[in-house]
Formats: structure tokens, C-alpha cells, sequence
């Protein structure tokens, strides 16, 4: 069964693009546990947008907070305090695409992180990475921190311009998979993401 977390290297990479085009490709149920910040929209919206899957299959959130900030602060602007028993993953047939929020050293709560949550969790973990300047140190100290917790990372996926170099050297040094690069569309809608998923994501 495949089942896989999206995260990414920093926020607002596309990485919600990504996980979107993932769960299309792969059928799958979508989950985003924290949302943070739901204006105009949240993930989950944008994921229904352009996944092309049932409605059944885009699943609520856990924690669905008003504030855009880092979901432990959100939560405290919020009134709202975060429990592990709340982020149990959900029981589904079939595949599971599950969306963090941020990067992985984001805080989920005053002693959980994100990199935490998922080695909680044990699936394997896909990094999206920008192509752009600072991407090789963002990606590297971000695959460091999730070996560090026992973290199965299943491959890295850039977005953005191609920059064969960057491409390159992020997966020889971090010893990572490479699943290829989807680059910025315009226009971005359900019909453009799965062809250009298809035509430049290697499924792990």
C-alpha cells in the first residue's frame, strides 16, 4: 500500500501542489492533520481543486486554526492546545497521502516537531525542495534532521526552474532518491498538474 507524508525544505515551496499531484496520481485519500491559516483557503480546498479526487477522499483536518503561523503558535492564538491522541493517522482503504505543515523543525506543539511526528508516525517521508538559490543547505540540514529521528525518506522532489547542478548534488550528498521536478504551471489546475505530474515525477 502506498502511503507517504509531503513535507518540504521551508513553506510555501509547492508542496501542497505536490501532495496534490501525488494523491492524484496515486488515488489516494489526502490528509493535512494542522491546518494553519484557512484564508482564502486552506490545503485542503486547494487539494480538492486540483487533485481530481472524490470529495469523500479529502479528509478534515485534526486541527483547523485560524492564524497563519507556525501551527504551535497558531494553536495559542487560537485557544486551542494540540494533543498527540488527536493525530493518530487515519484508517483508510487504499493509498494515504498525509501533508505537513512548514518545514520538518516546525513545531507542532511546546514539545513536538514536525520531524517528531512523522518518525510517530513511521511512513516514509517525500522532501520537496525549491530549485533556487539556499536549496542544497535548506535540503541537506532538512534530510540530516529526519535520519536523525529514524525517518524512511522515500525520495526528494524538486519545484521550481530546472538548475541541473542543484538537481545534482542534493541527492548524491544526501543520498536520497530523486523523483524528478515539477515545475511552476500556469495555468495550474487539475488537467495541467496531472500532466505535468505524469510527465515529470517518478512515483517511489
Amino acid at each position: 500500500m502506498s502511503r507517504f507524508i509531503v513535507t518540504g525544505t521551508d513553506t510555501d515551496i509547492g508542496k501542497t501542489v505536490f501532495a496534490a499531484g501525488l494523491a492524484g496520481a496515486l488515488g489516494a485519500h489526502y490528509w493535512k492533520p494542522v491546518q494553519a491559516g484557512v484564508a482564502p483557503e486552506g490545503d485542503k480546498e486547494a487539494v480538492s481543486r486540483l487533485a481530481g479526487l472524490p470529495a469523500a477522499q479529502i479528509l478534515p483536518e485534526a486541527y483547523r486554526l485560524k492564524t497563519p503561523a507556525s501551527p504551535h503558535l497558531a494553536a495559542r492564538l487560537d485557544g486551542v492546545e494540540i494533543s498527540l491522541d488527536r493525530l493518530a493517522l487515519p484508517q483508510v482503504d487504499g493509498p494515504l497521502v498525509v501533508e505537513g505543515a512548514g518545514g520538518v523543525l516546525v513545531p507542532v506543539s511546546e514539545t513536538l516537531l514536525m520531524a517528531d511526528l512523522f518518525a510517530h508516525w513511521g511512513l516514509p517521508v517525500i522532501l520537496c525542495a525549491r530549485t533556487a538559490l539556499g536549496t542544497i543547505n535548506h535540503s541537506l540540514l532538512s534530510i540530516e534532521a529526519l535520519r536523525s529521528r529514524g525517518v524512511t525518506l522515500a525520495g526528494i522532489a524538486f519545484i521550481g526552474d530546472a538548475h541541473a547542478e542543484n538537481e545534482r548534488i542534493i541527492p548524491a550528498l544526501g543520498r536520497i532518491p530523486s523523483l524528478g521536478r515539477l515545475p511552476h504551471l500556469d495555468p495550474l489546475n487539475a488537467h495541467s498538474l496531472r500532466a505535468a505530474f505524469a510527465a515529470n515525477i517518478r512515483l517511489p
